[in-house]
């Protein structure tokens, strides 16, 4: 990576790791919430800006939801989730939590001595969470890792997860950032050096 292309991973990543992972009213997302729903984030955002002006707008559109309430519905429960956002519910025959996908991550982490800890009792395999855990092995210096995150952890079932995401989403913000993640994903992806696990889907 570059100093510029760096930042720039560090920076997206962060972001939407934290938008998917805290509430929207929460310390670490209630800053972001407030710059996507004005114009500062386009010209930082490493996207084409024909791309991002449409989301942009739908970050600005009003909705009878509350924000906390519809990410309190697609993210947390107490329903049934559209688009549950753990690796394992994809990957696992039985769409369980903590299935063979999520032991062979923390596996992963503890070869490559990774002790990252976002402080919460669940599963690793968080889409938010691996998002930070990506942003910080890049600031760490672990560009290596973080391929290896993105490619055999993350990007094998992110697709599928993001999809559904927003086609349930019933919100214009959330609609919005789905939408961004997918951009964004698939930027990373093209700069891969290695190849995006075939995994099979259960969902």
């Amino acid at each position: 990576m570059t100093d510029a292309t760096r930042e720039s991973f560090i920076f997206t990543a962060r972001v939407l790791g934290a938008l998917f992972y805290y509430p929207p009213e929460s310390e670490p997302s209630a800053p972001l919430v407030a710059a996507l729903r004005s114009r500062e984030w386009l010209e930082q955002w490493p996207l084409p800006q024909e791309a991002l002006i449409p989301l942009a707008e739908a970050f600005a559109q009003p909705c009878d939801e509350p924000l906390n309430e519809a990410w309190q519905r697609l993210l947390i429960g107490p329903w049934a989730l559209p688009a549950p956002p753990w690796g394992s519910v994809w990957l696992d025959k039985e769409s369980v939590l903590f299935g063979d996908s999520t032991l062979a991550l923390r596996q992963w982490m503890r070869d490559s001595n990774i002790a990252f800890n976002s402080g919460q009792n669940e599963p690793e395999d968080h889409f938010g969470t691996l998002l930070l855990m990506a942003a910080w092995l890049v600031e760490q210096g672990k560009n290596d890792a973080c391929d290896q995150l993105l490619a055999w952890h993350l990007l094998p079932w992110s697709g599928r997860f993001l999809a559904e995401f927003c086609d349930n989403a019933q919100h214009p913000f959330f609609m919005a950032l789905g939408q961004l993640a997918q951009l964004t994903l698939a930027q990373w992806q093209e700069q891969l050096l290695i190849p995006v696990a075939q995994k099979t889907l259960f969902r």
